[in-house]
């Protein structure tokens, strides 16, 4: 199956001063307790089903629609 939603690569890039540095650490100290509770790869996995779900349910609708016209030819074919 295809994949509409990718996860990119997260690149990390050096910081310079104190501040900076802190920020940094609470960051991966907040991404790495989020990895904890939600895996990484998750959140595209929901979106690619979601997408490929509501494809699915676009053609069930389309042949449904197709397959009530054909009836509908074949109801009036026996009548005449």
């Amino acid at each position: 199956m295809p994949e509409i939603f990718e996860m990119g690569e997260e690149k990390v890039l050096p910081q310079n001063g104190g501040t900076q540095d802190l920020q940094a650490q609470m960051e991966e100290m907040i991404g790495e307790q989020l990895k904890g509770i939600l895996p990484v790869d998750t959140l595209p996995k929901i979106l690619n089903l979601t997408v490929w779900a509501m494809l699915a349910g676009i053609l069930i609708f389309g042949g449904a629609q197709i397959s009530n016209l054909g009836i509908k030819l074949i109801k009036i074919k026996q009548i005449n």
